[in-house]
């Protein structure tokens, strides 16, 4: 599906192979956009993600049986964000939901694909995620359909986003809020680090319309080129780019922001609560930043290397307004953050020096409470 957004002038398209193809990659000058997300505001098309409507009565417990996250008591005008897992507690999917006038919303990646639960169906065992809520209905009173070609997703970022909102919505001030906007859709409120960021999930059919009267208000247009580079920043992992068939939600930080470790039931939950209660993951996503002396950078896949022993994978590479060449990556917890690194293949030669970030290192929480709980009782 490709974006109307790409006739305006100065668009610029995502290149072939992207993940982002469809949607503008920038409006020619990526940095810039940069720092007006950081000082004042910009609108990113997104409408590329997939959007996926679950109405029917049983939709909160029924979601509940089939994602990471505790979604029972999600109130109306709420939204959470959650996972689906393999069996083995791998990361399959990651979205974002809105539970809005009795229907509950998930928008993901476009393309976003499931293990499915009988491995002889789908592409090597996996099925779009679509597919995979469709195989898990049962007799459960849900009616979930691809919403895509009736909503789009656009994202404003930026500490004046929100007063910009405010001239043609109610907008959500608490994570995760989700009020109503006044031709359909939603607005959602959602925790991006430092800087204020609002989803707006708008009718496919007014988003040119959106688009032009925010812009036109002062929002400054703005590709995914310097979203992903503000995400990247923000620590905010992106799966199949920050993540391998290997990652666990621990490894990512969605341990608690999207998968609930005490309720039972949705599949992958086993390695979710085994990990936490009793041991520690064996990764954890970091931020590098790259050598950028040398004009070749690392892909993302690339592994990370401490002297002759491979320590890591590099997940999304972007460049950055202010830290220059950065780069999300899954380090093994036994390598030294403070090591000298080499981030990219040789073989291919696009390897350059790296350094973690040390306040992208996640903190050391102690022993899991599960263990402390067995000590406990084997000294009584």
């Amino acid at each position: 599906m490709s974006s109307p957004l790409l006739n305006l002038p100065g668009a610029v398209p995502a290149p072939e192979g992207s993940v982002d193809v469809g949607v503008p990659w920038h409006f020619g000058d990526p940095f810039a956009e940069q720092r007006s997300a950081t000082r004042a505001a910009v609108l990113v098309d997104r409408s590329h993600r997939e959007v996926i409507a679950v109405p029917g009565e049983e939709r909160l417990s029924w979601l509940h049986l089939v994602l990471s996250q505790h979604l029972t008591d999600l109130a109306d005008r709420h939204g959470t964000e959650a996972l689906v897992l393999d069996s083995h507690g791998h990361v399959d999917c990651h979205m974002l939901l809105a539970h809005h006038d009795g229907v509950v919303y998930l928008d993901t990646d476009a393309g976003a694909q499931a293990t499915s639960a009988l491995p002889s169906i789908g592409v090597d065992g996996r099925q779009s995620l679509l597919e995979y809520l469709e195989a898990m209905r049962f007799w459960s009173k849900v009616e979930p359909r691809d919403a895509t070609a009736e909503f789009a997703v656009l994202t404003a970022v930026g500490p004046d986003a929100a007063t910009v909102l405010a001239q043609f919505t109610e907008v959500p001030a608490k994570p995760y809020e989700v009020r109503g906007l006044p031709d359909g859709g939603f607005a959602r409120s959602v925790p991006f680090r430092a800087l204020p960021t609002f989803d707006l999930v708008v009718p496919r059919a007014s988003l040119v319309d959106w688009w032009t009267k925010l812009t036109d208000a002062g929002i400054r247009p703005s590709g995914t080129l310097a979203f992903e580079a503000l995400r990247v920043e923000a620590l905010r992992p992106r799966v199949g780019l920050d993540t391998d068939d290997r990652a666990i939600p621990h490894e990512l930080g969605w341990v608690h922001v999207a998968a609930h470790v005490a309720k039972g039931c949705y599949r992958g939950q086993e390695t979710v609560a085994k990990v936490h209660n009793v041991g520690k993951p064996p990764r954890h996503m970091v931020l590098l930043h790259l050598d950028g002396s040398v004009e070749i950078l690392p892909e993302t896949g690339d592994p990370v290397w401490l002297g002759e022993r491979r320590v890591g994978r590099v997940g999304s590479v972007v460049q950055h307004h202010e830290l220059g060449p950065i780069a999300l990556a899954l380090l093994k917890r036994s390598a030294p953050v403070d090591g000298e690194f080499v981030a990219g293949d040789p073989e291919q030669d696009r390897a350059v020096a790296a350094a973690v970030d040390p306040d992208s290192v996640p903190p050391d929480t102690g022993e899991p409470p599960g263990r402390i709980a067995v000590q406990g009782l084997r000294g009584r």
